[in-house]
């Protein structure tokens, strides 16, 4: 279960990371860029904490 988390997590992180890459070189819209980072806010706030979680199964 703690591997899912990290994946999500991850994932999340990626989704703020990689689309404003992408839009500064061109290759996707703007519109698409605030679609990608705010689907990445919302995973990464929402797995994040109980995949930090100490002594979490």
């Amino acid at each position: 279960m703690k591997i899912l988390l990290a994946i999500l997590a991850i994932t999340g992180l990626a989704l703020t990371l990689i689309p404003a890459i992408l839009v500064f070189t061109g290759k996707i819209e703007f519109a698409t860029h605030k679609q990608l980072m705010f689907a990445g806010f919302l995973l990464w706030f929402a797995v994040a904490p109980f995949w930090m979680k100490e002594g979490g199964a």
